[in-house]
């Protein structure tokens, strides 16, 4: 069915800014190591996308980090843990947040694409509003500045809820959901899309699932690469991904097919 597309919805770090999702990844490594306990990539990534301490409480939720957790504290971690955490986390991240919110390639001119077409440009985050600060006006210096942006500590619940969604929407005065596309590179991105009702859209090149440095992708032999990015689309599309992108350049084709009633090609 065709669809008049009105908003498109982003996230930030590793959809928008940030590529490959790095500084987050850093902040909660060094958090981890403050209290003992070693993280790889791989268990930070996981829950990549959600409020901060939703996330610190989702790795201590894992058997492997948990256990690793007794080892080094001799005692099961506590909600205090997690203050603590959070609080080492932030103040890391914050260090180096601004050094981080340099637009992925092709951001603004999607950006201009979007708002010559009429289109309102949203986002949502799992930053905090005061990382989220220090990010958008950082990124607004290199050309990327959405109409509106919430932050998850502004809502009753972050990703996957809907909320930020939700303010989205009616900030814009946008009825129907399904004439809105939320974009991010997360399992978590696309839970948030589907539990808003709105078409729901992933990327790759830049995004955390794939979880590599912009030379890193450059470097990658061809084979190497298109494996890693068909495992990287195969967890969006399995947590419900209405479409997958290469690159987030690809988006206005997307919203074109998506207006003319063409399904998305994932």
């Amino acid at each position: 069915m065709a669809t008049n597309v009105q908003a498109v919805i982003f996230d930030w770090a590793g959809t928008t800014v940030d590529y490959g999702c790095f500084a987050p990844v850093a902040a909660f490594r060094e958090a981890f190591a403050d209290a003992g306990v070693t993280v790889d990539a791989a268990e930070i990534r996981a829950p990549m996308g959600q409020l901060k301490r939703d996330h610190l409480r989702a790795m201590l939720r894992d058997p492997g980090i948990a256990a690793r957790w007794r080892e080094a504290q001799g005692r099961d971690w506590t909600e205090a843990d997690i203050d603590a955490l959070n609080a080492a986390f932030e103040r890391r991240l914050m260090a180096t947040l601004e050094n981080h919110a340099t637009p992925l390639p092709g951001v603004p001119a999607v950006l201009d694409n979007l708002r010559r077409a009429g289109l309102k440009v949203g986002s949502t985050t799992g930053f905090t509003r005061a990382m989220l600060t220090v990010v958008a006006r950082a990124a607004a210096r290199w050309g990327y500045a959405p109409d509106f942006a919430v932050a998850s500590d502004e809502v009753p619940a972050g990703r996957p809820a809907p909320h930020m969604i939700a303010r989205n929407l009616a900030h814009f005065g946008i009825i129907d959901p399904r004439s809105v596309i939320k974009v991010g590179d997360t399992v978590v991105d696309i839970e948030e899309g589907k539990n808003a009702g709105v078409w729901s859209v992933g990327v790759l090149r830049g995004g955390s699932e794939l979880g590599l440095r912009e030379d890193e992708v450059t470097a990658l032999p061809p084979d190497d690469l298109a494996a890693r990015l068909a495992t990287a689309r195969q967890r969006l599309l399995a947590a419900g991904a209405d479409a997958v992108l290469d690159h987030l350049t690809e988006l206005p084709a997307l919203i074109r097919r998506i207006e003319t009633g063409d399904p998305p090609a994932s």
